[in-house]
């Protein structure tokens, strides 16, 4: 059922992509010089698609790095918490058994004292 969820979204969008490339394979030129109008030093000229996708890409990996740094935090805190749970846990299996060693035997257990 999940693949067939996935399909359904990515398959139009797979479609956008490739309508996209067709549509817009004409050269544009990208510069890097913003001074020079005329005869840029620093241009590529490239499909308009390919600048396109190379946006979005870079658009998202560049957000999943945001996030991922953003979401530092939280993360050190779930370590720090997971730490101290393991710790309790031991203290608590700990007193347990030592309370369970120290219990007296009760009266009529067939115990002597």
């Amino acid at each position: 059922m999940l693949g067939f969820l996935k399909a359904l979204i990515l398959l139009p969008i797979a479609i956008l992509v490739v309508l996209l490339a067709v549509a817009n394979r004409g050269p544009v030129v990208l510069s890097f010089d913003p001074f020079s109008k005329g005869a840029p030093e620093l241009s590529v000229t490239l499909p308009l698609f390919a600048l396109i996708l190379g946006s979005v890409a870079l658009g998202v990996v560049l957000g999943g790095v945001g996030s991922w740094l953003a979401a530092g935090r939280q993360r050190r805190e779930r370590r720090m918490s997971a730490r101290e749970i393991n710790r309790l846990k031991a203290e608590a299996d700990r007193l347990r058994d030592s309370i369970v060693q120290n219990r007296p035997a009760l009266p009529g257990s067939g115990a002597t004292y």
